[in-house]
């Protein structure tokens, strides 16, 4: 048993380690061959990576206006690095109504031209139209499922799909569940939900649960 203070490792046991962060939430994991304890790298050193790491990325999420946000944000890195997205987060709040899916389904094409020079949105038009477009499928879905986090979810009977990647390499870009989803949004007239995109955002919405085996968040 070790105890470091500050909200660092408070205890081991045949090589399980106990985490404790400021904010009272405990966390478990496994140290690698070294003795540290192995997070997910992806987020570099940005500091608003981890930040979405460390507070969103893979928890459980049951909010349509997050599911409508990941969408229009997903979509739009197709391409593009989730880096590059996560930057201009609070440029598309913005630009999309706070993601009022109501409101960015009565977007005109003058609001299309309006954002097509905002600079702090991806300058698309492809991409912009397919998020006014996504937000008219997006109220159908709501109107034959109750929500759309119903629909989402009711692919995996409410159950979160917990991987246990030892390496970002195990990490797969689409799965089954994602060709499965991506289909069905297709054919329910969605734009840019390929597989890719759509495995992105189970991974966000915490539908999978992607975290390295070893990271504190797991």
């Amino acid at each position: 048993m070790r105890l470091i203070r500050g909200g660092a490792i408070i205890g081991a046991l045949k090589g399980l380690i106990i985490l404790i962060r400021k904010d009272g939430v405990y966390y478990r994991g496994y140290p690698s061959v070294g003795g540290t304890m192995p997070d997910c790298d992806w987020p570099g050193n940005d500091e608003l990576m981890k930040r979405y790491h460390d507070e969103e990325w893979g928890k459980s999420n049951h909010s349509d206006r997050v599911h409508f946000e990941f969408l229009i944000l997903e979509g739009a890195q197709a391409g593009l690095s989730w880096k590059t997205i996560l930057h201009r987060r609070e440029g598309y709040k913005k630009a999309f109504y706070n993601y009022n899916w109501d409101k960015v389904a009565w977007m005109t094409e003058k609001d299309v031209e309006r954002l097509l020079k905002d600079p702090g949105i991806i300058r698309n038009r492809m991409k912009i139209n397919s998020a006014i477009n996504n937000a008219k499928r997006f109220i159908v879905i709501r109107e034959e499922f109750g929500s759309f986090d119903k629909y989402l979810w009711h692919f995996t009977d409410g159950k979160v799909i917990n991987n246990k990647p030892q390496s970002l390499k195990e990490l797969p870009a689409t799965t089954e569940l994602s060709e499965k989803i991506s289909k069905d949004l297709k054919m329910r007239g969605f734009s840019f939900v390929g597989s890719t995109v759509i495995y992105a955002h189970l991974q966000a919405v915490g539908v999978v649960n992607d975290h390295l085996a070893g990271c504190s968040l797991k």
